[in-house]
């Protein structure tokens, strides 16, 4: 039994506490600063282009560092790795929020992006080595909780700290929390100062893997602004990003000791959870991008009213998060898997029937069916995933499954940000063939004067109404594939066992 686990059976609560903590930091900073891009902009005299570096420098250094989790923990034991996460994470928020220029907010995101790497894979390692199996459910209930809970409100809370305060407190918010946390970890985890050997990296493996998640985050978030592959820049990212993922994978299944072991693989709770979260990841983060710009841009709600609309659904999620956790061991994991793809995929179908007149009633309903959903889900899968994985490698599947989640988010709204565009231009062409001088106006003649195709101002008025109705359209179709995107998951429910199933021949197979 390792320092850790030991250590922290007396202080379980606390622990919890402080690593779900910390975890939801790091899941809340990949949204909240979104809204906060315009007012930054301001501040920075930076373009629209050169903001977006302050989400895709983030992104791209916790897209890196977080396949190293594994090794870092190897290296210099849990705790460190912890306390110097919390500690960098917190500090480079307070640098964040002190920025005076666009290059120096984008090296604090940087950091705060390589900092912030490592804590959710090893809050959910923390938690899985500390409870026993019959206990995992629930403290997987509660993690999952916090970290979903952190995206969900991202956006409405980082649009209430900047209404109310400035845009820097998106950043101040972090360090009286984190501040907090690394006190809580330095105490109860004093005792656990572990002497690791030194494990020996596999540079090439990491620097491959890293390159390639770099060339194609880079290649998801400019895609759309440099028109995808009619851009040089694009594809030149395509290329490197191919390139290093095909010498990580002939290195990886070459090498003696790869930075990755694919033996990890070979256990198919593991197998099919990351292939599931990676889904997972693809459709919730999407909603959440989809959500805000259709009740701001077509439906006109300020972005305090939109945070309130949007709410319910945070709440439902973490609801559902406990429920499923104290459900867990008491009813079969692929059930809760396939009530969750249910709820969502329905959240999801009904919004493809959506227009700017949709209640806000339907909104909020709506919300709660999908954060329930999404509870269900992520609470049984992530136990599913790492559960049957010994607590010695557990660091480094948390951190692989991490990781998978984190590109099926980048994958997700990348692509649904990128059809919302290209389907409102589509639409905005077959809708206008039907706008034409000879068409009788089926308004009322006071107000059909206003449309009058022959005048600048007739068509800029008409112009603006089939770029509406086209938006509402692009979306619809967004929802639509979301919709087919979650069900066709439910296939890959039938290839997992239930937690604990394998037998102890299997899990020492899975480490050779």
């Amino acid at each position: 039994m390792n320092d850790e686990r030991a250590a922290s059976f007396d202080s379980r609560a606390a622990i919890t506490v402080c690593v779900t903590l910390a975890a939801f930091l790091e899941a809340l900073d990949g949204t909240i600063a979104n809204v906060a891009l315009p007012y930054m902009q301001g501040t920075m005299s930076a373009t629209q282009e050169e903001m977006g570096w302050v989400l895709t420098s983030y992104l791209v250094a916790a897209g890196i560092t977080t396949p190293a989790t594994g090794f870092l923990t190897e290296r210099f034991g849990m705790t460190r790795v912890l306390l110097v996460s919390v500690a960098g994470f917190t500090v480079c928020s307070m640098l964040c929020g002190i920025a005076q220029s666009l290059p120096q907010i984008v090296l604090f995101r940087l950091l705060q992006g390589i900092f912030g790497a490592p804590l959710i894979p090893l809050s959910q390692t923390v938690l899985m080595n500390v409870y026993p199996p019959e206990k995992q459910g629930s403290a997987m209930a509660v993690w999952s909780l916090v970290v979903t809970a952190g995206p969900a409100i991202g956006s409405a809370f980082g649009g209430w700290l900047t209404y109310t305060y400035s845009w820097r407190y998106v950043f101040f918010v972090n360090v009286p929390v984190g501040a907090a946390c690394f006190a809580g970890l330095w105490f109860f985890f004093s005792s656990a100062r572990e002497k690791n050997a030194p494990p020996k990296l596999d540079w090439l493996g990491f620097g491959a893997l890293g390159i390639a998640i770099a060339g194609l985050q880079l290649l998801l978030d400019r895609g759309q602004e440099k028109d995808w592959f009619a851009s040089s820049e694009i594809c030149i990212e395509a290329l490197v990003a191919c390139s290093a993922f095909y010498v990580f994978l002939v290195h990886t299944f070459t090498a003696e000791n790869p930075f990755f072991r694919p033996a990890l693989l070979r256990d198919r709770n593991f197998a099919a959870g990351t292939l599931f979260v990676w889904v997972v990841g693809l459709s919730f983060f999407a909603s959440l991008a989809l959500q805000p710009p259709f009740l701001q841009g077509l439906m006109g709600y300020p972005i305090l009213t939109t945070g309130l609309v949007l709410a319910p659904s945070g709440i439902a999620l973490m609801a559902s998060s406990v429920v499923a956790g104290r459900l867990i061991g008491k009813v079969d994991n692929r059930a809760l898997l396939a009530v969750g793809i249910g709820l969502t995929a329905w959240s999801f179908e009904a919004r493809t029937g959506w227009t700017p007149d949709v209640a806000p009633s339907t909104i909020i309903i709506n919300g709660l069916i999908q954060g329930s959903g999404i509870g269900l889900l992520y609470v049984p899968l992530s136990v599913a995933a790492l559960s049957d994985l010994s607590p010695d490698i557990r660091a480094e599947g948390a951190s692989f499954f991490t990781l998978i989640r984190l590109l099926g988010n980048s994958a997700g709204v990348a692509v649904v940000n990128a059809m919302i565009v290209r389907n409102t231009q589509i639409n905005h062409e077959s809708i206008g063939r039907y706008v034409t001088a000879t068409n009788p106006s089926p308004l009322d003649p006071a107000v059909s004067h206003f449309l009058n195709p022959f005048d600048a101002a007739g068509r800029a008025v008409l112009d603006a109404m089939v770029t509406n109705q086209a938006q509402v359209i692009a979306y619809i179709d967004d929802y639509k594939i979301l919709t087919f995107a979650t069900l066709a998951m439910l296939p890959l429910i039938l290839a997992f066992r239930q937690p604990g199933a394998s037998s102890a021949s299997d899990r020492v197979m899975a480490l050779e």
